[in-house]
């Protein structure tokens, strides 16, 4: 049972494997996450385009995946008649050093299914082709860092429901009140036109306040 702090300062408590016993190659293991500039171009570009941003958290993500590795164990008293016998893993357990690659092919291969490709220069930022109801073509994107994913397009919502048939979120979905730790304000601008557009603002107040607090605790 591993007691962890997590990026944004919340705590979580879970039952994992012992991954930090074994010695695992790079190669089943190596997983990549959106980059911090990569959210503030993409934020950008949705405020130049009027492009909506909804947000959603998969639960128990790497549960949806298989391990990359055989995996078992003896089974303890827990197991009631079954103690003793050898117990084979099908899940990529939190734990696992192998469970991040695991889960994010997985995802991957969810959303090619789906249509998304990696772009060049951030393999955890996708897009595909929509055509609006004039007949223009736009690129939606989707940021993903690790099981928490960011929609923007001009219909995020039709995303999160196709989404939600594959996985199971946390909460639902909604417009992103923080990112990687970092609080994110939508708010409304005028430009020299007068035409109002949505931006979007970071801010570090309150994760430093959480930091703050751990660190003097």
């Amino acid at each position: 049972m591993i007691f962890d702090v997590k990026l944004d300062g919340t705590s979580k408590a879970r039952y994992v494997a012992g991954g930090h016993l074994t010695d695992t190659p790079s190669s089943i293991t190596y997983s990549t996450m959106v980059s911090r500039d990569s959210i503030r171009i993409l934020l950008v570009v949705a405020a130049l385009n009027g492009l909506d941003v909804l947000s959603c958290d998969i639960q128990n993500a790497y549960l949806n995946a298989r391990p990359r590795e055989k995996v078992f164990f003896t089974a303890g008293e827990e197991f009631g008649e079954s103690r003793g016998h050898v117990v084979i893993v099908v899940r990529a357990l939190y734990g696992l050093k192998s469970s991040g690659a695991a889960f994010r092919a997985k995802l991957a291969q969810d959303l090619r299914e789906m249509g998304f490709k990696s772009s060049l220069a951030d393999p955890d930022v996708r897009l595909r082709a929509r055509s609006e109801s004039n007949g223009e073509t736009y690129w939606e994107y989707l940021l993903v860092y690790v099981d928490d994913i960011l929609c923007i397009s001009h219909q995020p919502k039709e995303f999160m429901l196709s989404f939600s048939h594959i996985y199971t979120l946390n909460d639902g979905f909604a417009s992103p009140k923080s990112f990687l730790g970092v609080n994110l304000s939508s708010y409304s601008v005028q430009d020299y036109r007068g035409k109002e557009s949505i931006c979007w603002g970071f801010q570090c107040e309150e994760y430093i306040k959480r930091i703050l607090l751990d660190l003097e605790t």
